[in-house]
């Protein structure tokens, strides 16, 4: 008891530190010297009329909101802990830890994800120096105008595109993956270990489906759910009025914890930009991300419209927040003449990430939800520093990439063993097709309807397992065509096209009709 009072005094005083560097906190200070003035204010319970000043004014709401919102970044998602109403903490560490260990626990993890990066590195380098750009340089003052003045027909008037190639593509990411080794482990040194005949060769703890019944239950056959058209319980109509009608009284309350409770059912389309904004914590001021984006050359060139937010997004340095619990380290360049010297070291990008091919999958969505460019910004770089980064690091987090293909494997090898081998023995390992759905969270595999109700439980649950539970839940729907193929093109032909399928009658046949 003594030793989760003192974890959960360290994780509160890591969240009130982090609140007193915001913009709330600096808000929350003028609103207290403003409330001094007022006359109801009185010297004999000063400590209770500010109080009630600030609950009575709805700022109170908001220092809930932001406390809520760092706890879910530092909390384990997903948990029958988090089910009864609370939160699982990651055991903090020991004050004299070095800040790796709060990146990432394991070491044979953090020298992985250190030799992937030193890869990505040389291959950036490489393209620079055989099409002599240089990786950054301040922009003139010419050239500064005239992106300002083309700013809203960047997509159209693109630069030439056909010298350059992507850092790396997610098939490459796989076979590093697919590499990663314990080295304190041996084949035999567990059943488990040695009977799972995936890629991942691992030994990370990842749920079964009655574990997933438990973490997901929200999904349950008998609740009833938005993307369920042929629900006999309740008739989709009239589920959707009062879903309606008390999404907009979440809203009304304007309440981060209740919005993500909700939304485990999914979004009105009418209510989820909203939603997901109180959700994450985004402000509804307009945050000028325009200009950051003018004073130096590009660092990447992207291939579609999404010009202004990656732009705007590889340039802010606020990103680098997130390596604080992200296994990934930003890269580093320093002025010539100063290598080694910290002082005259600079990030490249400036936000520390290196993006892929098909990186501004996890953007596209979401032009969908938000028409103004600064709430699209915001809600894009939460959803980053939140989620999509663990998708290509190397970590042991139960949302890390490396978790969510061992529990894929681990799903079709334990409920569809049949189909597993199966497609194992003609060289059609399952993870080589679902890994690219994954690793973008299905953008652009599923029509987009269904994408964001996907999306939705991703937020409502703080979790990125639902991916791999869709994965496998995909191969169950598509199992009696590939018990019939005979090599990996037959089977990759056989899932080419998921943009007919719908995301919850899969998740809840899956979870909760499956014999266990």
């Amino acid at each position: 008891m003594l030793q989760e009072e003192s974890d959960l005094s360290l994780v509160i005083a890591q969240i009130v530190q982090k609140i007193k560097g915001s913009n709330l906190y600096a808000q929350l200070e003028r609103q207290a010297w403003a409330c001094l003035q007022r006359p109801e204010i009185r010297l004999e319970s000063l400590k209770e009329d500010i109080k009630e000043f600030f609950k009575v004014s709805g700022w109170e709401k908001k220092l809930q909101n932001a406390v809520y919102s760092e706890l879910n970044v530092v909390s384990i998602p997903c948990t029958q802990e988090a089910e009864a109403g609370g939160f699982l903490y990651p055991l903090p560490s020991h004050p004299s830890a070095p800040p790796e260990h709060l990146k990432e626990p394991l070491v044979y993890m953090r020298k992985a994800q250190g030799s992937w990066e030193k890869r990505i590195l040389k291959s950036l380098n490489s393209m620079c120096t055989e099409l002599s750009i240089p990786l950054a340089r301040k922009r003139p003052v010419g050239e500064q105008k005239e992106l300002l003045n083309k700013w809203n027909e960047m997509g159209t008037d693109e630069p030439d595109l056909s010298l350059f190639r992507p850092v790396y593509a997610p098939k490459d990411f796989l076979e590093v993956l697919i590499n990663l080794r314990n080295p304190n482990y041996e084949n035999g040194d567990s059943l488990s270990f040695r009977t799972h005949l995936g890629l991942i060769q691992v030994p990370l703890k990842v749920k079964d489906i009655p574990e997933l019944k438990e973490c997901f239950v929200e999904l349950g056959l008998t609740t009833g759910q938005l993307g369920i058209d042929d629900s006999t319980q309740v008739p989709p109509e009239l589920f959707e009025n009062e879903h309606v009608r008390i999404g907009q009284k979440v809203l009304v309350q304007q309440d981060s914890a209740a919005a993500q409770q909700y939304i485990r059912q999914g979004s009105p389309t009418a209510l989820r930009a909203e939603l997901w904004a109180l959700i994450l914590n985004i402000s509804s001021q307009p945050e000028d991300v325009k200009l950051t984006a003018s004073n130096d050359d590009y660092y990447f060139v992207f291939e579609d419209y999404l010009y202004q937010v990656l732009l705007c997004f590889s340039r802010d340095t606020s990103v680098l927040g997130h390596f604080a619990y992200n296994s990934a380290s930003p890269p580093k360049s320093y002025i010539r003449g100063k290598l080694g010297l910290e002082e005259y070291a600079v990030f490249y990008p400036p936000n520390g990430v290196i993006p892929f091919h098909g990186f501004s999958m996890y953007v596209a969505p979401l032009c969908f939800l938000y028409h103004e460019p600064y709430k699209l910004y915001q809600i894009f770089r939460e959803m980053y520093v939140r989620f999509f980064f663990r998708l290509h690091s190397i970590s042991s987090h139960p949302s890390g990439i490396v978790s969510l293909c061992l529990l894929f494997e681990t799903l079709l090898q334990t409920y569809l063993p049949q189909l597993f081998y199966h497609l194992r023995e003609i060289g059609a390992q399952p993870l080589r097709i679902s890994f690219k759905w994954m690793v973008r969270a299905f953008s652009g595999y599923l029509a987009t309807d269904q994408l964001l109700l996907l999306w939705d439980r991703i937020l409502g649950y703080n979790s990125l397992e639902i991916l791999a539970v869709l994965a496998a839940a995909v191969f169950a729907f598509r199992a009696v065509n590939l018990m019939e193929v005979t090599s990996l093109a037959a089977a990759e032909a056989v899932l080419a096209d998921l943009s007919t399928l719908k995301v919850m009658p899969l998740l809840q046949i899956f979870l909760f009709a499956t014999v266990t």
